[in-house]
């Protein structure tokens, strides 16, 4: 098998002749740049410097050599759209060692020798100095959700999240930007044989956290729940309009398209499943179904924390697989998961601890993780193995190192 046929036949929920890998082909299943050079050092891989393709996160893109060592199987369809050097330039990561960033980023020195990034003479995001990535800074609507949301795209275009986006995404304003990204990424799929995922974003709650702030927009889902509805259908709007776009020029080409949405924190869900039902599982359903007529791509919504609990609705909502499958949250047992969803759902990732096994504990300790949720997880398929989250600036190289050794000895 290749690796497209390898990844579509575990979403399939059928047992391919080895678990599929990811290594960057998300925003949750990545590398830090730090921890990408320590590695490649490490393993003594010819490289280069770390590209940074995602300023916020401050998230390396592998390399070819990685993606070939390490056997991965799934790539992020925007690499295909910044593949020429003068779209790189040179710069420093906080530990001191060389990086490239996009050639657009121009993020400003502060006094206290942090970086800042501004929007029409606002801060929008800051990294403090010898920190390894960017906060946001900008909150659209402090207040309450207005009546009027007429100026909804000039405000989203002021989070970081959008502003500093991930490619394709941060050329999207460019002439025929859709026929050339169509020309590259079929370009990238003529030359590699694994599946390839675009993030399309389409996030409905982490929206509303990034427009009023977490804490009240938890607020807004109890005292206002017409104001959330209001804002949620103009969501959707562009939503549809992008997701529209993704299928007709990308849904022939790529294999699973990724949206996200942070639902859950280490004790549970951040809302109750009823409200889930309420507010976002029918425009969920509504992404999901209009991907799947449209299209012949898989769906994967990205989900931090323990969200057992709304997993059943997921489901229904019409989700193919989700990432990262914290397991060391509440209800999260990689057991518990296998027995009670494995044949509804693909678990993307889950394969490693990275808070405190992947970054903590020696090597044999990563081996014997990544053999033990191997052995809950790869049976009957349903499983493409990556670390929970992103592999962060503190884990060791020889504890990556570990986990690739564990699952070719798997294989």
């Amino acid at each position: 098998m290749n690796g497209r046929e390898r990844l579509l036949a575990a979403m399939n929920h059928k047992e391919p002749d080895r678990v599929p890998r990811d290594l960057g082909a998300t925003p949750s299943s990545g590398i830090s740049a730090i921890a990408y050079n320590r590695f490649v050092r490490h393993m003594g891989w010819k490289a280069g410097p770390a590209r940074i393709y995602d300023v916020v996160q401050q998230l390396a893109q592998p390399a070819d050599v990685v993606l070939d060592q390490c056997n991965i199987d799934v790539l992020d369809a925007g690499r295909a759209f910044n593949a020429e050097e003068s779209r790189w330039k040179a710069a420093k990561l906080s530990d001191g060692s060389d990086s490239f960033i996009p050639a657009w980023f121009d993020p400003k020195p502060q006094p206290d020798g942090g970086m800042a990034v501004f929007s029409q003479g606002r801060m929008i995001a800051r990294m403090p100095y010898k920190a390894t990535f960017y906060d946001g800074t900008y909150v659209a609507y402090p207040d309450e959700i207005p009546g009027d949301l007429s100026d909804l795209d000039e405000q989203m275009d002021r989070v970081l999240w959008q502003k500093m986006a991930t490619p394709p995404w941060d050329r999207a304003q460019e002439k025929d930007f859709w026929p050339n990204l169509r020309a590259a990424v079929l370009k990238l799929r003529g030359e590699s044989d694994r599946a390839l995922v675009i993030g399309v974003g389409c996030n409905l709650f982490e929206w509303g956290t990034f427009l009023r702030r977490i804490d009240n927009f938890l607020c807004d889902l109890l005292l206002d729940p017409e104001g959330v509805e209001r804002l949620l259908d103009a969501l959707m709007e562009r939503h549809l309009a992008s997701l529209g776009k993704v299928c007709e020029w990308l849904g022939d080409v790529c294999d699973v398209v990724k949206f996200g949405d942070d639902l859950g924190m280490d004790t549970g869900p951040l809302m109750q499943p009823d409200i889930y039902r309420q507010l976002f599982k029918p425009r969920h359903k509504m992404l999901n179904d209009y991907a799947h007529r449209h299209s012949g791509m898989k769906t994967l919504l990205h989900s931090c924390g323990s969200i057992h609990s709304l997993l059943p609705d997921m489901i229904e909502a019409g989700f193919d697989a989700v990432n990262p499958v914290q397991i060391n949250a509440r209800d999260m047992e990689p057991r518990r998961l296998k027995k009670e969803f494995g044949k509804d759902i693909t678990f993307w990732g889950g394969g490693v601890n990275t808070r405190v096994v992947l970054n903590g504990d020696s090597p044999q300790k990563v081996r014997d993780q990544v053999r033990e949720n191997l052995d809950v997880f790869a049976p009957g398929g349903g499983f493409v193995f990556a670390a929970v989250h992103n592999i962060l600036p503190d884990v060791p190289p020889e504890n990556i190192e570990a986990m690739y050794q564990a699952l070719d000895e798997y294989a």
